[in-house]
């Protein structure tokens, strides 16, 4: 239990978060309000009045046991969750683009290349409404976060930090490094849904020129 009106599943990694949220919120039961994925939980809020949380524990539960939940993470992947995909133009001129390529030892081309021919998942989001964190990434393209954190990042701007991908909804302080910039908005007050890119979605970066 995470209080009274939530219940809190642990896993072992990220992937099956990904599977757990995505069987999870393909079926609500009545008096679930919302599934929300973390970088090793999914937290599953319920109205106590419609929904007891001992039923809420069953059907997670139930839902772990399913073949494939847990026991085949290789299985789990961008392909496998369906649906539509979000293609994000890019302008790869970031400033941390040339470091990021010496550090990877390849040439800006191949690494825009690596990028934009991956199909990435929103696997959660956090640290600032609307900023999704995108799973997927090739082993060729895993860099640190920067050393130093800047104090200013510009909205749009289209990063890499460890196994993640990811696009600053506004601007804020950060740490990714930043490989290019994009002037789709992904997170909106006035829409409805606000977040572009909410957990489960399918995202493909396209380049475009500057």
């Amino acid at each position: 239990m995470a209080g009274d009106r939530a219940v809190l599943a642990e896993l072992d990694d990220l992937r099956q978060v990904i599977r757990l949220h995505q069987r999870l919120a393909s079926g609500r039961p009545t008096g679930v309000v919302d599934v929300i994925p973390a970088a090793r939980t999914v937290l599953v809020a319920f109205d106590p009045g419609l929904v007891s949380p001992e039923v809420v524990s069953e059907w997670i539960g139930g839902t772990v046991d399913l073949p494939g939940t847990t026991a085949e993470p290789a299985a789990v992947g961008a392909a496998a969750l369906g649906g539509a995909v979000v293609e994000i133009p890019v302008h790869y001129a970031g400033e941390d683009l040339a470091e990021v390529c010496a550090l990877l030892d390849c040439t800006e081309p191949e690494l825009v290349a690596l990028h934009t021919g991956t199909e990435f998942t929103v696997a959660f989001c956090g640290f600032a409404p609307g900023f999704a964190y995108l799973t997927g990434l090739p082993s060729g393209l895993r860099v640190p976060r920067r050393r130093s954190p800047r104090t200013t990042v510009p909205a749009g701007s289209v990063a890499l930090a460890d196994e993640f991908s990811g696009v600053y909804p506004r601007e804020s302080p950060g740490g990714w490094q930043l490989i290019g910039r994009t002037d789709t908005v992904v997170f909106d007050l006035d829409r409805d849904p606000p977040a572009l890119l909410p957990p489960g979605t399918r995202v493909r970066f396209v380049q475009v020129s500057p």
